[in-house]
């Protein structure tokens, strides 16, 4: 039988910070009981391929709150769903996420309202399994993103940038445009917690004259879903997870 997934702990410990130590031991343990399961076959869920280019591991969704692992690691074989917009996005919910190993890079965005001269269009993304991960992951039907133009008309300009190495926390509310950043030729993982708010739409910025359309996100097998389980747990062991 499965463990549970403590949401309670996973938030205080991530409030806690990086400057406690004990927070972080918490963090690495619950991930690491969590990748044992997946890696074992006890905890029955699928990594789904997201279009940013990183693998996500849906532990568990209920209510608001979500908690998944994500995996940066060009090695991952198949390419993810194609790109259709720019990686540049805002999520419909408050994220918190711990570094698990590896170097991941938050380079916060400045978008402003353009319609004389934009670069970009603001396109609105609806999801049939919500960010910040599927309801449970273990379902046959693939998760798909509507993705659709808004009359907005924008530019952007890169604003600043945190980088987290293994155990740094980092977070980002809602509605703040960003783009995750992790060096060429790295891997890197992070557990991350995430807390919807009503009425907030996920965004992301897109070609100014680019049309509606929809991205389905590719679903990994039970056997590379477990490798990838067992990777991240040899990257991550002996890192304050015992």
């Amino acid at each position: 039988m499965r463990s549970p997934v403590d949401y309670r702990r996973i938030e205080q410990a991530m409030a806690r910070g990086t400057r406690d130590g004990a927070a972080a031991g918490e963090l690495f343990a619950a991930a690491a009981t969590v990748l044992e399961e997946v890696a074992s076959g006890r905890r029955a869920l699928r990594a789904v391929r997201h279009p940013l280019g990183f693998l996500c591991l849906p532990v568990r969704r209920e209510g608001d709150r979500g908690v998944c692992v994500h995996v940066f690691d060009e090695a991952t074989a198949e390419p993810p769903a194609r790109l259709t917009t720019s990686p540049v996005h805002a999520h419909s919910w408050d994220l918190a996420s711990c570094v698990l190993y590896g170097q991941v890079g938050n380079l916060r965005v400045r978008v402003r309202d353009d319609p004389e001269r934009p670069t970009h269009r603001l396109f609105e993304v609806r999801s049939t399994a919500s960010v910040p991960c599927p309801a449970d992951g273990s379902g046959d039907a693939p998760a798909v993103d509507e993705i659709r133009p808004t009359p907005r008309l924008v530019s952007c300009a890169p604003g600043a940038e945190e980088t987290g190495v293994a155990g740094g926390i980092y977070r980002l509310p809602a509605g703040e445009f960003h783009t995750t950043v992790v060096p060429p030729g790295t891997a890197a993982a992070t557990l991350l917690l995430g807390r919807s708010l009503p009425g907030r739409r996920d965004l992301t910025l897109g070609p100014v004259h680019g049309p509606a359309h929809r991205v389905v996100r590719q679903t990994c097998d039970a056997e590379q879903t477990a490798r990838t389980a067992r990777t991240v747990l040899r990257r991550i062991d002996g890192h304050h997870c015992r």
